[in-house]
């Protein structure tokens, strides 16, 4: 049987093309004798030869998923997601189909950097791996904040801050790079300091005292050394206490407007907030995109200040999903309650049905180093046991050294730690608020918690949901099964959002109102391509939007156990 795989995927095979298609710019038909076979060979530029193995002309699945899924098995599969802010150092078409290969979901393009003819040609970069290569990487844009200053220092790259040394912080404007000038991006960013505070960058990479102040620049002496990142953060202590800055800036400001007008008219997927300080600033772009977008685009409320905090419930409900910025709590929070709190807003988001992103400083010793500390490992691995959605890489992949190698640790951590808590019997359900409030919803959300419980203790392989919004397997993925969770659509948007909820596989399929048929074909699909084999157990949850039905007690909202045979 693999031999006669091997020869169906042989480059040699002649192609013919069918005209357009909505997943691929051209959709190759293999020769009369081989059109049985859900194997495809495809052709792009000059003469690369690119294998589809699950491309049939309805059905779609992620190259790197399935590659994952041959190799390790269903419960092999890695089930926290992974998301890379791509910067200069991973930027080129080569180095993003590395990256997808390697494992990232989202690729993260923050608007603080370069331009947007730049970010334009990255984020159309990506499409064409997923239109040409057959990925399914989801884009999300990071708006800059207006809330705190950040700093250049003419490099693209990284720079120490040896001890001792003193530096001017300038907000005047200057061509090229200046050794020892540091310049912040707000204007009046020295108003009420004072001789003697502490000036610390990006949560305490360096710290510098403040020995003069001249107009607004002020002269500084390093005394605590470190590495002084593009566009780091800045904030003020004075007697261990964080300096406040009454500034009253909006979330947004009219630079991350025209920035979010932009990622609208590429078709990113998620637009993550920075500095939300209310439940506000979500609805307001919510509402926009509503009414600027024929898309669904998620909105990601980023955690990163005491204001979020006080008001981060109402935050939560707002978004559609949550980024814990540690970098930037620890520079306005103190450090030693950093852990408690990732854990905190981790607990709630799960119980709220919003995926959480991990964030900031994961492997930040691998922006320069090949390998990782040990300390690091434990703190992803963390983050993994608390079953956080997603973890990001920032400087490790945008400017760093390594990036895929940055990759591949998060990969292997996350891998590790969700097989040691199974084999533990660490994974128990949580005990779940009810959040539906119509009789169609609470049946959802009982079905799905009680979907995952008869999964778990039966040990199903894999649990297939067929859905056109995403809310079922949503709900499938709050209750953080053993088993992954095959989400199938046919609505792009619904495929793209789901790229960020733990454990959901999202799979494009034209689903059809007979639900049989759906998992019929899905099943014989997967057989062919080897992905299923005979002995395996699969459960089978149906939505009642697949098949249009409104009914309260809808017959379609229902559970299966399929053996495969």
């Amino acid at each position: 049987m693999a031999a006669a795989a091997a020869s169906v995927l042989s480059p040699q095979l002649p192609v013919r093309y069918r005209g357009s298609h909505p997943n691929f710019r051209r959709t190759p038909i293999l020769c009369p004798s081989h059109q049985n076979s859900t194997s495809r060979v495809a052709k792009f530029g000059m003469g690369v030869a690119v294998r589809f193995s699950l491309q049939a002309e309805n059905f779609f699945f992620d190259v790197a998923s399935e590659a994952e899924l041959k190799k390790k098995g269903f419960m092999g599969m890695r089930k926290t997601k992974l998301v890379c802010t791509i910067g200069p150092a991973c930027c080129s078409e080569e180095q993003l189909e590395r990256l997808a290969r390697g494992g990232m979901n989202i690729a993260r393009l923050n608007m603080c950097h370069s331009t947007r003819e730049w970010h334009r040609d990255v984020i159309r970069a990506i499409k064409r791996l997923n239109e040409e290569k057959g990925f399914c990487i989801a884009v999300m844009i990071d708006t800059a904040g207006s809330e705190m200053p950040l700093l250049d220092h003419g490099s693209a790259s990284s720079t120490k801050a040896e001890d001792g040394s003193l530096w001017l912080f300038t907000s005047q404007k200057s061509v090229g790079s200046c050794p020892f000038t540091i310049q912040v991006s707000i204007e009046g960013f020295s108003e009420g300091i004072l001789v003697g505070d502490e000036l610390v960058v990006d949560g305490g990479m360096a710290t510098f005292e403040v020995v003069e102040k001249v107009g607004n620049d002020l002269h500084c002496r390093c005394t605590d050394p470190g590495l002084l990142l593009p566009r780091a953060k800045l904030s003020f202590w004075r007697a261990g206490k964080l300096v406040t800055r009454n500034s009253m800036l909006p979330a947004l400001s009219t630079k991350d407007w025209a920035d979010i007008d932009f990622g609208i008219s590429e078709g990113v997927n998620f637009i993550a907030v920075s500095f939300v300080n209310d439940a506000s600033d979500i609805k307001c772009l919510k509402n926009y995109l509503y009414s600027r977008s024929p898309d669904f685009i998620g909105v990601l409320a980023k955690i990163e200040s005491p204001e979020s905090l006080q008001n981060v419930h109402e935050i939560i409900e707002a978004s559609d999903g949550i980024i814990i910025a540690r970098g930037d709590l620890g520079v306005q929070n103190p450090l030693e309650e950093i852990p408690a709190i990732q854990q905190k807003i981790t607990h709630l988001c799960r119980q709220s049905n919003k995926p959480v992103v991990v964030a900031s400083q994961l492997l930040q010793s691998m922006i320069e180093y090949p390998i990782p500390t040990r300390a690091e490992v434990a703190d992803v691995s963390e983050a993994v046991r608390q079953y956080a959605d997603a973890l990001m890489l920032s400087g490790e992949s945008a400017i760093g050294l390594f990036a895929e190698n940055a990759l591949s640790v998060l990969q292997i951590a996350s891998e590790q730690m969700e097989l040691s808590s199974r084999r533990e019997s660490c994974q128990s359900l949580l005990l779940q608020p009810q959040l539906a409030e119509s009789s169609v919803e609470r049946i959802a959300e009982e079905i799905c918690n009680s979907a995952v419980e008869m999964a778990n203790n039966l040990g199903v392989d894999a649990i297939f949901v067929y859905t056109k919004r995403g809310h079922m397997a949503s709900l499938l993925s709050r209750n953080r099964p053993n088993s992954p969770i095959l989400a199938l659509t046919d609505n792009a948007g619904t495929r793209n959002g789901m790229t960020l909820h733990w454990g959901v596989i999202p799979i494009n399929l034209q689903l059809s109102d007979d639900m049989e048929s759906n998992i019929t074909e899905t099943t014989q699909l997967l057989k062919a391509s080897g992905c299923l084999k005979s002995g395996d157990l699969i459960m089978a949850v149906s939505d009642s939007d697949v098949s249009g039905s409104s009914g309260a007690l809808s017959a379609f909202q229902s559970i299966q156990i399929r053996a495969i045979v």
